[in-house]
């Protein structure tokens, strides 16, 4: 019997536009997120470090000294944000279009915290966005204490005519890790933000960590469980690894935190599959960093290799990625 087909973003692109639509990354200076700027918390998430979630485009020059919050009053650097959306789009979708023949294209707003910032800076954003050509939607990555009703309301108002999707990263049901994360909120704030974002009309994905400090296999089901209950669209299923320059890094060299192992990781991630309502897409079914900066582990160093692993493992179960 031939595996069957985990139901992928790509095949839900597939099937709603009838041609290839694929994201388009943009990093867009600036921004930062209330975790890092003492808002909610100093430092970040303990194994946060922004840089390696960057798009693969050249980085984008910081503007030094500032940053944007939802406070913010002005916003002076508004066109340069605009000409760095425009350029990296301009890049990086002719790349897709010439190495993976895509012919439409979601604007994908990666790094940082991407509606931490003032009402019209986003609305420019994305209305500019959704202005380039053979652009169908936006997909916005975020936390769930960084989006406002305003924001929401017209988020809901483009999504009558575009495909609109919210990434909140849920990592962890439990609050416990949460706070030894330096997360800065609660499960219940993401709880509710998901559940707003749906009413709204929304499409959600919801990232998920496996291998948190202090996690058990149970632990981190448990997390999977909730996360379709609350009615998440799509899921990004991430193990946890340790780069330079974190505070993880600093947990890891003091002995104060293991890693997931691979065999770990394919178990959890199976049994979390296997829970999976048929309707909840995989967007990234694993996650790793193939230079310098990854400390551990080391299985985490080469994506291919993970993949095919995957596969073999799913192939148990009677599935394939």
């Amino acid at each position: 019997m031939q595996p069957k087909q985990i139901y992928t973003f790509g095949t839900y692109l597939q099937e709603k536009f009838g041609e290839k639509v694929f994201k388009v990354s943009i990093s867009i200076s600036g921004f930062t997120c209330p975790n890092i700027d003492g808002t909610v918390a100093r430092g970040g998430c303990t194994f946060c470090e922004n840089d390696s979630f960057s798009p693969s485009l050249d980085k984008v020059q910081p503007l030094k000294g500032f940053h944007l919050n939802l406070q913010s009053k002005e916003n002076p650097y508004l066109p340069k944000q605009l000409e760095q959306l425009e350029k990296q789009f301009d890049v990086l979708s002719a790349r897709l279009r010439r190495e993976y023949g895509a012919t439409k294209f979601l604007v994908y707003f990666q790094s940082f915290t991407n509606t931490y910032a003032p009402f019209e800076t986003l609305k420019a954003l994305y209305d500019k966005a959704l202005s380039f050509d053979d652009v169908v939607g936006l997909s916005i990555g975020t936390r769930s204490d960084s989006i406002t009703d305003e924001t929401l309301d017209y988020l809901s108002e483009l999504a009558k005519t575009k495909e609109i999707w919210v990434e909140y990263g849920i990592q962890s049901v439990y609050d416990e890790t949460l706070e030894r994360i330096n997360r800065g909120h609660d499960s219940a704030n993401v709880e509710h933000w998901i559940k707003k974002s749906k009413a709204a009309g929304l499409h959600v994905c919801g990232h998920l960590i496996f291998g948190l400090p202090g996690e058990t296999q149970e632990m981190m089901l448990e997390t999977a469980a909730r996360a379709y209950e609350w009615g998440i669209d799509s899921v990004k299923y991430h193990p946890l690894y340790v780069v330079t320059r974190t505070a993880l890094a600093n947990e890891y060299a003091r002995g104060e935190f293991t890693p997931i192992t691979e065999e770990e990781y394919l178990d959890t991630l199976l049994k979390a599959i296997e829970m999976k309502p048929e309707r909840v897409s995989v967007q990234r079914i694993t996650a790793g960093i193939d230079n310098d900066t990854l400390i551990a582990p080391a299985w985490c160093r080469d994506r291919n290799t993970q993949v095919r692993h995957i596969n073999a493992a799913l192939k148990t179960i009677g599935m394939k990625y």
